[in-house]
Order: C-alpha cells, then sequence, then structure tokens
C-alpha cells in the first residue's frame, strides 16, 4: 500500500468523527484544532490526501509530510546577535568625576578612611530596641545576660551595628565630606552584611572603608566599599559589609 493510500485511509477513518472531537473540546483547543485542520487541507500534503493533486511517487508524498511536520523557527525581528547589536554609548564624565575616578581607582584595596572610636553603650542598645521593637533579653536584660548569656554581658544588635555605619564613615558630617566635589551622593544598599562577632555594651567601635571598585555611569561614579566595624580590643569585626553607592556630578 502507498503513504498516500495509507494516510488517505487513516484520514477518512478520523475525520467523519471530527465534529463529535470538536464539540468535546474546549473552545480554547477546539479553535486550534479547527485551525490546525484548515492549514492541514490547505498544505502540499492536504491536497495529496484529498485527491486535489496525484503524486508521482511515493517519495513526493514522504517529501510533504517532511515539509509538514518539519518545525520553522523564525528568528524574531526583534532579536539581534550581539554583533548586531549597535555598541553602547560611551560614558563621558564630567572633569570632577574623571578626577576623582583617577584617584580612586589608584587606591583601590587601600583604606581610605578610618572613623573615631563611637561608644556602644547599654542606653544606645535600649532606644534601638524601642525603636525596632526587638526587646529580646540577650539585647536588654543585663542582669539574665550575665548568668545566662555565653558573653557574661548584653549585645548589641547586628542591625544597630550596621545602622551605625553612616556615623562611623562620616557619611552624615556635612564638615567631613568624603566626596566634596560630588553633588549628590545616593545609598544603593548592600551586596554583603555579615556580623563576624558581637559588639558588646560598653564596647567602642570604628569603621574603616576600603574601595573595591569604580564604575563610571551616566553623570557620575558607582562605587563599591567594603565597611569594617572594628571592636576595640577584639580581633574579629564586629560587622563587614560590601556597600553601593552612587556619587552624581
Amino acid at each position: 500500500m502507498k503513504v498516500a493510500d495509507f494516510i488517505k485511509q487513516k484520514r477518512e477513518s478520523i475525520f467523519p468523527h471530527s465534529f463529535e472531537l470538536k464539540d468535546l473540546l474546549s473552545p480554547s483547543l477546539r479553535e486550534h484544532w479547527l485551525d490546525f485542520v484548515n492549514k492541514t487541507n490547505k498544505s502540499q500534503l492536504g491536497a495529496l490526501i484529498s485527491g486535489k493533486t496525484s503524486a508521482s511517487n511515493d517519495d513526493n508524498v514522504v517529501h510533504a509530510v517532511e515539509t509538514l511536520e518539519k518545525p520553522v523557527f523564525e528568528k524574531p525581528s526583534f532579536e539581534k546577535t550581539e554583533a548586531e547589536k549597535p555598541a553602547p554609548a560611551p560614558v563621558v564624565m564630567k572633569p570632577e568625576a574623571e578626577q576623582l575616578y583617577k584617584e580612586l581607582t589608584a587606591s583601590l584595596g587601600e583604606v581610605l578612611h578610618t572613623g573615631e572610636w563611637l561608644m556602644v553603650d547599654q542606653d544606645r542598645i535600649n532606644k534601638f530596641a524601642d525603636v525596632t521593637e526587638d526587646h529580646q533579653w540577650i539585647h536588654t536584660d543585663p542582669e539574665r545576660a550575665a548568668q545566662e548569656s555565653p558573653f557574661k554581658t548584653t549585645i548589641a544588635h547586628g542591625f544597630l551595628t550596621l545602622s551605625l555605619l553612616s556615623a562611623l564613615t562620616d557619611s552624615v558630617d556635612p564638615n567631613k565630606q568624603k566626596f566634596p566635589t560630588a553633588k549628590m551622593t545616593v545609598n544603593l544598599g548592600f551586596n554583603k552584611v555579615r556580623f563576624p562577632y558581637p559588639v558588646k555594651s560598653g564596647n567602642r567601635v570604628r569603621a574603616t572603608t576600603r574601595i573595591q571598585s569604580v564604575t563610571p555611569i551616566k553623570r557620575g561614579l558607582e562605587i563599591v566599599q567594603e565597611l569594617t566595624v572594628e571592636i576595640e580590643g577584639v580581633r574579629r569585626p564586629g560587622c563587614v559589609a560590601e556597600s553601593v553607592i552612587q556619587l552624581h556630578f
């Protein structure tokens, strides 16, 4: 039996019941089914099966089947290869930004700033607990902490230590601006934050700043800096954070 005759026989056994099958389908599937039937009837294979065009041999029919079943993937016009994409326009830096970019790039990894020591006493811890409503006894109950805490005293909240970074890096002192040539500094947040060791009540802390990367952006610079909170008399830091800021000129 020829391939065309076989397909035609199968079609005659299925398509008489196509309307019954259509009625059982959901509206969305029914629409796809009718679209499929219409496209099949209009194709070369459909014409061969319906008898409108006679195939000279089985190879023509097989070719028609392969053509119908072969998926056609056309690349959307809006997609372009990397070679076709236009190169991004170079960032044009203002003179102030360019000068600072050169200075910071030349000092990557070096400690650029070391802040003053700041006392973290119980009163500061209690006030932070009131603001955040975090009154866990390890922070606010010195008597219980002396008996049950492995540190034998209360400790500062980790987020209190993190919140002090603005003061510890002189970022909020108008008389000690870190980047005086910039018109505005925008805090984008942190890539990483760790609290290697707790800050105990009565400890003094300070922060050091290292620049990790400087990237020119439109109208300014984006700076990634490592901020480390040192605890006086303790080898391990109280906090290590990777901060991201933008300077606009």
